[in-house]
């Protein structure tokens, strides 16, 4: 589920739609919640349908770590990568804020975490874009990944929480845990398939 203070807006032909904020969204905001209204696709079932509908998965799911192709119910599934994101995943099952994000900004996601199976070229903007995500990226980046996402996680408390009611028992304990001992802490590798 996506945070309720956005909005899906068409940015070109080529790149087609992304998820802009409606309106201030403060670093250390959940911003986008796996729940239980998201379509589940078994790598069984995936093989089962047409190659057409197996382009359309690929194109709007992210493969989590048990290897299931996850789909978002609402407009989650159009987020967009960017080298310098400003919303990351999290181990925790959900993605935060790493920045500020300002009325307007498009909200982007780092796809390295989204365990894919090729090569994707890379259309984001930025200045020191990375050109291709490949599906080592997630081995050689997590660790940064996870200081930007430590950077976040201290104002988790300290900003509104829309999403907050969405997490799971088990997930609130997992931050519990980590608000009381900083080492529990859930690296952004749990969400690492290895197949």
């Amino acid at each position: 589920m996506i945070h309720p203070h956005t909005q899906l807006r068409l940015i070109n032909d080529t790149v087609g739609y992304g998820v802009f904020a409606t309106q201030f969204i403060p670093k250390g905001t959940i911003v986008y919640v796996k729940d239980s209204m998201e379509i589940e696709i078994s790598p069984t079932q995936y093989l089962l349908y047409q190659p057409e509908m197996q382009e359309a998965i690929e194109k709007y799911s992210y493969i989590d770590e048990r290897g299931y192709r996850i789909i978002s119910w609402d407009f989650g599934k159009y987020v967009n990568h960017c080298c310098n994101c400003n919303s990351i995943s999290t181990g925790y099952g959900f993605e935060i804020a790493i920045r500020d994000i300002q009325p307007g900004e498009q909200i982007t996601d780092e796809y390295g975490i989204f365990n894919l199976q090729e090569e994707m070229i890379l259309e984001c903007g930025f200045a020191a874009c990375r050109k291709k995500i490949k599906p080592s990226d997630f081995d050689d980046y997590y660790q940064e990944w996870d200081e930007k996402i430590k950077d976040a996680l201290p104002r988790l408390h300290e900003v509104e929480q829309a999403l907050l009611p969405f997490l799971d028992t088990a997930t609130i304990q997992r931050l519990d845990d980590y608000v009381r001992d900083p080492s529990s802490y859930r690296s952004v590798y749990h969400l690492r398939f290895k197949s």
